[in-house]
C-alpha cells in the first residue's frame, strides 16, 4: 500500500511537471476539438499518462543498475510502459485521425463488414496484440491458452471500459482512482507501481481537465483502463476472481452498446454529485 501510494505522488508530480512542460506542444489545430457542451477543448492531452510511465520506468532502471539491486516492486514496471504506450498511441491515432464511424463496438465492426477498416477497428486489434503481450507478465502458469486469453481480454476490456467512461470532464480520472485505490487495499502487493504512476499522471490533469480545458481522449482513457486492468491482474491472483472481473467487463461493454452510462449516472443522485463534483459546468 505504501509503495502504490508513493508511486501515486509520484506519477502526480511528474506528470504535473511533464505538462507545464509540454502543454504549449498541444496548441496546435490538429489536437482542438470540442467538448459535450460546445466549448474549445484540447484533445489528446493523456498521452501524457503513458508518457510519464515510461519516463520514471527508465530513471527506475537507471537506479537499478547503480545500486546493482532488483527491487522487489517492478515486475509490473516493464509491462505497465507497454501497456500505456500500446494504448496511448492506438488511442491517440483514433482521438487525430477518427474517420468518424460511431456506435462502439457494432458502429466499428459494422464498417469492417462494408470492407472499412476505422482507427476503431485498428485500435480493437493492435490493443488485443498489446493485451497479450502485457498481460503475459501475469499469466497463471497453470492454466494454458485460456488462462492467457482470459488475462488478455481483462486489459483490453478494461481499457475499452475506462474510455467509455470518458464522456464528461473527470469521469475517468474519478472512476480509476476508486479502483486503484481498492484494489492496492484488497492486494497489499508492491507491485501496483507501474498503474499507480499512470494514476498520478492523470490526477496531475484534473484540474485542467475540470476546467474544460482539456480531455484525455482516448489516448489517456485507454492507457489508464489497460493499467487498471494489469493492476487488477496483480491484485487478483485467483482463477476465479479473475473470471469474475472478465464477466463483470463484459457486461459493463455489452450494456454500454444499448445504455448510455451518462443517464445511468444522472438518475442516481450520489453518483451525479460525484460526477459534477469539482466540475465547471456543474449548475
Amino acid at each position: 500500500m505504501i509503495a502504490s501510494t508513493l508511486a501515486v505522488l509520484t506519477g502526480l508530480l511528474v506528470g504535473g511537471a511533464v505538462w507545464l512542460a509540454v502543454r504549449e506542444v498541444f496548441d496546435v489545430g490538429v489536437f482542438a476539438r470540442t467538448n459535450h457542451r460546445g466549448l474549445p477543448v484540447t484533445t489528446g492531452v493523456g498521452i501524457l499518462i503513458p508518457v510519464t510511465v515510461t519516463l520514471l520506468a527508465g530513471f527506475l532502471r537507471v537506479m537499478q543498475l547503480v545500486t546493482q539491486r532488483a527491487p522487489g516492486w517492478d515486475q509490473l514496471v516493464g509491462p505497465s510502459v507497454t501497456a500505456a504506450l500500446g494504448f496511448g498511441l492506438f488511442g491517440l491515432l483514433d482521438d487525430l485521425a477518427g474517420t468518424g464511424e460511431s456506435g462502439g463496438f457494432r458502429g466499428h465492426l459494422g464498417a469492417l463488414a462494408r470492407g472499412r477498416i476505422t482507427t476503431g477497428v485498428l485500435k480493437l486489434v493492435g490493443g488485443g496484440a498489446v493485451a497479450l503481450l502485457t498481460s503475459a507478465a501475469l499469466v497463471r502458469g497453470d492454466e494454458g491458452l485460456l488462462g492467457a486469453l482470459r488475462d488478455a481480454a481483462v486489459v483490453a476490456l478494461a481499457a475499452n471500459t475506462a474510455n467509455l467512461f470518458d464522456r464528461r470532464p473527470g469521469r475517468t480520472t474519478k472512476v480509476a482512482a476508486v479502483a486503484f485505490v481498492a484494489l492496492a487495499v484488497w492486494s497489499r502487493s508492491p507491485t501496483l507501481v507501474g498503474p499507480g504512476v499512470g494514476l498520478g499522471a492523470a490526477l496531475s490533469l484534473l484540474p485542467s481537465e475540470l476546467r474544460e480545458r482539456i480531455m484525455l481522449g482516448d489516448a489517456g482513457s485507454n492507457a489508464l483502463g489497460a493499467l487498471l486492468g494489469l493492476a487488477t491482474l496483480a491484485a487478483l491472483p485467483g482463477a476465479s476472481a479473475r473470471w469474475a472481473v472478465l464477466a463483470v467487463l463484459v457486461v459493463l461493454n455489452v450494456v454500454s452498446e444499448f445504455v448510455s452510462f451518462s443517464t445511468v449516472i444522472d438518475a442516481v443522485p450520489p453518483l451525479r454529485w460525484a460526477d459534477r463534483l469539482g466540475r465547471s459546468d456543474d449548475d
